[in-house]
């Protein structure tokens, strides 16, 4: 049908943003370049990966034919207009157009008397979010005269494990969820048109700030105040749209008999007096630190969407590098370091590595249980190891139970992450002098350098190691220093701390 070429068209991946809020999908065509919306490494790796899982699927579809991945829509819409002249049975990246809307589905199966829409996601399960990014294309489809028997959603398999076990696909039906929302896409797409053609859209913020995922403008809608509900210890999303349905947008607006954990309410106390809290049992809990050696370990983990190491799931989670460093007797720390190298299965060398660096020590500091579940899986992928990393597991002592009930700071705005709460704790440490500051980037960089190195630069691939290795190491440094801090607290003394390396 004709189509008003003054107003902006519609994709699916526009029309899903629009659904989750008119100001996201307003932002998304008018400022199409806005720093929000330039992809990180952690998002482009997504995007990257969602690309692999696509083209693998199609694998499965020997039949299919690509129509195009031209750029250009009239020559998309032109191809995919022959193809199905042609007969084609199954065709991949069909575009077709109505209303102001254009979709691109990523496969499109024809059989006599069944015609069949299979969306593709590198999910490991089929989520809400899916519907409304199937139920568009099934309606721009009917726009075109092609009615729909089946949409399905086929995702990665959470039973696969790598090389072979089990199916890499799960397919899951939603034709009766799609059908459901089909009656409500046409004042979809006409209500987010409209909001196109005018002024930015007046939203109020709410959950669909943070479903299906966090908007990439939150910092633009929401205050800047380190006071806000939603900056309660615990409060999560749901909570804090709870209170301010109920008018409470300020952590001083909760009422006095508000039943909050103890980690809560000693943050409210913090905030009134503007100090540091800290309980009186703080040097008890540190009663089971007191041993030598005493180690510190962290791990960082590689997670791809189709697995690349035995027995793997999609996206599980596997140890690519730690840092351990281990009090000495003459006083001070030693440091050992592994970053795995080249795309075999790191983790039986890593695992060596590992026992060899903790052997000596009477305990080992983590800072939540993630070391531990770490551990773990590694038991399971290397069990000629199992026996020592069993022992490991049974030295592990955790620090982050003990800070979040003994002690608060106002400036941890929250949350007890070691990040927010390093720099309040030791002011003269914190992650600003270093290039990777999450673990979310190390993971995509160690993965950049375990699979693709060879179109690295090489100084660019020493450089990106460094980086890896100086982040690992801080996050066990600032373990190392949180505990002197802890210490201090719980006997008033200024304890003396070596360097981070000899």
């Amino acid at each position: 049908m004709p189509q008003d070429t003054e107003t902006p068209l519609l994709s699916k991946t526009l029309f899903v943003s629009g659904v989750q809020c008119l100001k996201l999908l307003w932002w998304r065509v008018h400022e199409p370049h806005a720093v929000e919306l330039q992809p990180d490494k952690v998002l482009q790796d997504r995007f990257d990966q969602g690309r692999l899982v696509g083209e693998v699927a199609r694998s499965h579809f020997p039949e299919g034919k690509l129509v195009t991945l031209e750029h250009d829509r009239a020559t998309r819409l032109a191809s995919t207009e022959l193809a199905l002249d042609a007969g084609v049975p199954i065709l991949f990246e069909p575009a077709f157009q109505a209303d102001n809307v254009f979709v691109s589905l990523d496969i499109l199966q024809r059989e006599p008397g069944s015609v069949s829409l299979t969306e593709v996601k590198s999910a490991s399960e089929r989520k809400d979010e899916h519907i409304p990014d199937a139920a568009v294309q099934a309606y721009v489809l009917q726009r075109n005269a092609i009615e729909l028997d089946r949409v399905e959603i086929m995702h990665l398999s959470k039973e696969y494990r790598h090389p072979a076990k089990g199916e890499l696909f799960a397919r899951t039906d939603v034709t009766d969820d799609v059908r459901a929302m089909l009656p409500a896409i046409p004042d979809l797409v006409r209500q987010q048109l409209a909001a196109l053609a005018g002024p930015l859209p007046q939203v109020a913020v709410g959950s669909h700030c943070y479903e299906p995922r966090e908007c990439p403008f939150f910092d633009r809608c929401w205050p800047n105040d380190p006071r806000h509900i939603r900056h309660l210890y615990n409060v999560g999303p749901k909570k804090t749209c709870s209170y301010m349905s109920t008018g409470i947008h300020r952590i001083d607006d909760l009422p006095k008999n508000a039943k909050l954990p103890p980690a809560a309410q000693r943050q409210l106390r913090a905030l009134a007096t503007g100090q540091l809290i800290v309980e009186p049992g703080l040097g008890e809990a540190l009663a089971g630190f007191d041993v030598y050696p005493l180690g510190f370990l962290d791990f960082e983990t590689i997670a791809r969407a189709i697995p690349v190491w035995h027995d793997l799931a999609p996206w599980g989670q596997a140890a690519a590098q730690f840092s351990y460093h281990e009090s000495r007797a003459e006083g001070g720390y030693r440091h050992e370091a592994h970053l795995a190298e080249g795309p075999h299965d790191a983790r039986p060398e890593l695992a060596e590595r590992l026992v060899m660096a903790t052997a000596n020590a009477r305990k080992v500091v983590t800072y939540s249980g993630f070391e531990k579940t770490r551990i773990r899986d590694l038991q399971k992928s290397v069990p000629e190891l199992a026996g020592p990393l069993s022992d490991l597991e049974g030295k592990l002592i955790d620090l982050l139970p003990v800070i979040r009930n003994h002690v608060y700071h106002p400036d941890f705005r929250g949350s007890f992450s070691i990040k927010y709460v390093l720099q309040p704790m030791v002011p003269d440490l914190s992650y600003s002098d270093l290039v990777i500051v999450d673990g979310l980037v190390a993971s995509v960089e160690i993965a950049r350098l375990l699979f693709v190195a060879h179109r690295i630069d090489p100084a660019e691939r020493a450089r990106v190691r460094q980086d890896l290795l100086d982040y690992c190491e801080r996050d066990t440094w600032a373990m190392v220093r949180l505990l002197d801090r802890l210490r201090e607290l719980a006997t008033g003394t200024q304890a003396q701390t070596a360097g981070p390396t000899a």
